[in-house]
């Protein structure tokens, strides 16, 4: 046998076991980069970065009208925009759907521009044009600042964590990016009208002054500019006192209805409805049922403070209300309790309305369940025909369940209804608006039973006095048991925005209502 030398052997034990150039898979996968987080941590650099440097150097101190203001971008998931009253409290406006929101701080009102303002009242004609001016300019001061703000904090992040020039720059850019395209969005989604359905929050007593009255509203081009400038100028006047707010004017134009529901035995409700009677000039009290708990005649006298509330009281039957608590409250003074469809006009406004057919004070279902309410609010709607063929047409109908109230659609042009303990509002299928009131009792002793409050809630609708028909209102809700807050907010009817149609009011259906 030959031989083989040695070297010649080495050389093919090592071509042999020679580890081989690509490392075993598992290792491969243990060592491939992960592009995804490597993209998760700029975007988080970036976003952190961008949202430092807003808090830093992001505020823009901006003149608007006779007062200064800061203004501000704050990050968001909804957008929009808040204006800070302080101490009064806040104005919150839907304007815009974007990742960041706009916070404008009411620092103080200016003395010199203030005065010039009260001593010469005929510059408020010109004050839309002043203000619309102001917020052009500071918007775009804020612009320009808040970007040289987040690209400065997006780099500074980015430098701190990477140590690479290269990665702060591409972190200072896609924050630009970001901010670029948060704008487009806010100026896709802008929404001028947002200043005519404004929420307030804070002090309830100086809501009525801060929002306004409701007028009827034409189609203008300047609604924005005009709004704006009212809310300026109120602001200006509630600044201008020392010890007390202003005294709310209301609009002679329109006649002003508070709609409450469901107190439910809660002695608080009163202070509360004779307050909003004040503050707001009611002219009429619409009560849509559940008045009490246990309809009882020993809890008739919670009743007795209902003659000193300040305005007409028009009341229907709930289902926690018996005839014994109806026959009480006919006694009262002031007080027009409507049943069976009976129409009576009351402060300038004609109401019919029907009691529920079902008593359950123990929460339990009767026999009649949905069918007899529908039955009821078949009842409620040939009345209300049979009064719109006699000429003397319903202006608001009242029913306290919603399934009643929505078999009067075509018949009127509004129905208020409550039981279900929260606000809403529909259009129905024939036109007539249906206004579901929340719970101006907190839903009484059932508040103890939920983890959280439930909230105080009533609303004032505005009327036009000659038309009749609803302007808008303004949605009232109080915070429940142990708490104090309180937010007021606008709401138009579709048809009274700017540029839309006014509607004739509801048609009837194609076959009249069941006798």
């Amino acid at each position: 046998m030959a031989r083989v030398p040695v070297a010649a052997l080495d050389r093919m034990l090592k071509r042999r076991f020679r580890p081989s150039a690509r490392p075993l898979p598992a290792l491969e996968l243990a060592e491939r980069p992960r592009p995804w987080l490597n993209a998760l941590g700029l975007a988080a650099v970036v976003l952190v970065g961008a949202w430092l440097g807003l808090l830093v150097v992001g505020d823009v101190r901006a003149p608007v009208g006779p007062v200064n203001t800061t203004m501000a971008l704050r990050p968001s998931l909804t957008g929009g925009t808040k204006i800070n009253v302080s101490p009064l409290g806040a104005l919150t406006l839907d304007s815009h759907v974007a990742p960041v929101r706009l916070d404008v701080n009411v620092d103080q009102l200016d003395p010199l521009r203030s005065a010039a303002l009260v001593d010469h009242p005929e510059r408020l004609s010109g004050l839309q044009d002043e203000v619309a001016r102001d917020v052009e300019h500071g918007t775009l001061d804020l612009a320009v600042r808040s970007s040289v703000a987040v690209v400065a904090g997006a780099c500074a992040l980015g430098l701190a964590v990477y140590r690479r020039p290269g990665r702060a720059l591409a972190a200072g850019g896609l924050a630009l990016t970001l901010l670029a395209a948060s704008g487009a969005t806010a100026y896709a989604t802008w929404n001028p009208r947002s200043v005519l359905e404004p929420r307030f929050s804070g002090l309830l007593s100086s809501a009525p002054s801060v929002v306004g009255n409701a007028r009827s509203i034409v189609t203008e081009f300047d609604v924005y500019q005009k709004e704006l400038a009212r809310l300026v100028t109120n602001v200006t006047k509630l600044y201008d006192v020392t010890s007390t707010l202003p005294a709310y004017q209301p609009d002679p134009s329109t006649l002003r209805v508070l709609h409450v529901s469901d107190i439910h035995l809660n002695p608080a409700s009163w202070k509360i409805i004779a307050s909003l009677v004040r503050q707001y000039k009611v002219d009429v009290i619409v009560d849509s049922g559940d008045t009490m708990d246990h309809g009882t005649a020993a809890e008739n006298g919670f009743l007795d403070p209902i003659p000193d509330l300040g305005a007409p009281y028009v009341w229907v039957r709930g289902n926690h209300d018996s005839r014994v608590t109806q026959r009480y409250l006919r006694h009262l003074k002031n007080v027009h309790v409507l049943d069976d469809g009976r129409a009576r006009t009351v402060g300038g406004l004609r109401f019919a309305g029907i009691g529920d057919p079902q008593f359950t004070p123990d929460r339990s279902q009767a026999r009649g369940g949905d069918a007899a309410e529908r039955l009821a609010g078949d009842r409620l709607a040939s009345a209300l025909h049979d009064q719109r063929a006699a000429g003397t047409p319903v202006d608001v109908a009242i029913a306290h369940e919603p399934v009643a109230a929505r078999e009067t659609d075509g018949e009127v042009p509004l129905v208020l209804c409550g039981h279900l303990h929260h606000e809403g509002t529909e259009v129905l299928k024939y036109g007539t608006r249906l206004r579901m009131e929340g719970s101006t009792g907190g839903s009484g002793l059932r508040a103890v039973e939920r983890r959280y409050p439930a909230p105080i809630e009533a609303s004032i609708l505005y009327f036009d006095r000659d038309t009749r028909r609803l302007q808008a209102w303004d949605a009232i809700q109080l915070g429940g048991l142990g708490l104090t807050t309180a937010e007021v907010s606008r709401h138009l009817p579709e048809e009274n925005l700017p540029g839309a149609t006014p509607s004739p009011g509801p048609t009837s259906p194609s076959s009249p209502a069941s006798p």
